[in-house]
């Protein structure tokens, strides 16, 4: 990918990112904010022993920019310090070496010829799964740069409605990109594929955030999702941890997700066919946003 005049996400914002960033907010270095076991993901991808996690780094910066984004101060806000390649693929290795059960590449749409060259740097030592954590918002010709290097893929399903999609990420072509995106993804990993202790090594598990008063979108998207993919060999990940930490540009937006929205797209899911994840209305709490601190970010290179 050409750093000189970027088009690796669908905003194709044509920016030199040698000279400054991009729309996204990346530059030509990896820029991270946290680098760290993390306890919080599903139970596949985290597992249970309190003593490890999943190895996730936050990049900063995001192609997408949703206006509910959770990760705010890291995603629009782009806090972060950038590394070196080298030290990036170096802390691959600090994660595997402090008990990671995964990588958990946490929006690297932005860097993905830096990633690329960070695990081809990490090569063999490297021997857990690598995971591309992802809002979904992706270019396939860029997704199949990834293809022998990303083991699960861990999309977002955000929006149907064009209009919903431009109120909240100014993004209204979201669900003709993550359309395509997606089954890109499982073309590549094939079905679901776990260890006897039921951490996933291998397939793809699609998040779906529901939202307040928009239940009906939520059903066009699973809908879709269950007709483009085998039901039976992806998980859904039905997320309820919606909140609103300002004013939103969507006013139906500015209340959390009532328990009866949930509940009747889960009921979709549920005669849909789906297997996978659901989460309790007490899930959304601040607490569940990891510290974005710099933690593992600084150290030494490969």
């Amino acid at each position: 990918m050409d750093l000189d005049h970027c088009t690796l996400c669908p905003r194709e914002c044509g920016a030199c990112r040698r000279r400054g960033p991009g729309r996204c907010g990346a530059g030509a270095l990896p820029r991270l904010a946290r680098a760290a076991l993390h306890r919080w993901e599903e139970p596949c991808i985290s597992g249970d022993d309190p003593r490890r996690g999943s190895g996730t780094v936050f990049f900063s910066g995001c192609p997408l920019g949703c206006c509910f984004c959770q990760n705010d101060a890291i995603s629009r806000g782009n806090f972060g310090a950038e590394v070196t390649v080298s030290r990036l693929a170096k802390i691959f290795l600090e994660l595997q070496d402090q008990g990671a059960w995964n990588i958990n590449l946490v929006s690297a749409a932005q860097y993905l010829p830096q990633v690329i060259e960070a695990l081809d740097l990490a090569g063999k030592r490297l021997t857990i799964p690598v995971v591309y954590n992802s809002g979904g918002y992706e270019k396939p010709e860029s997704l199949r740069l990834l293809e022998g290097y990303v083991d699960i893929y861990l999309p977002d399903l955000k929006f149907y409605d064009p209009a919903l999609a431009e109120g909240c990420a100014g993004a209204p072509d979201y669900f003709a990109v993550a359309s395509a995106a997606i089954p890109e993804m499982f073309r590549q990993t094939g079905p679901l594929d776990q260890d006897q202790s039921g951490m996933l090594r291998r397939g793809v598990m699609v998040r779906h955030l529901v939202l307040p008063g928009q239940r009906k979108d939520s059903e066009r998207l699973l809908r879709w999702l269950a007709g483009a993919l085998p039901v039976g060999e992806i998980y859904l990940s039905l997320m309820s941890q919606y909140t609103p930490y300002r004013p939103m540009p969507v006013k139906a937006l500015d209340r959390r997700v009532a328990t009866f929205e949930y509940e009747w797209v889960r009921e979709v899911a549920d005669r849909l066919g789906f297997s996978g994840y659901g989460q309790e209305r007490t899930s959304a709490k601040e607490e569940y946003t990891p510290p974005f601190d710099l933690e593992g970010v600084e150290g030494p290179e490969l």
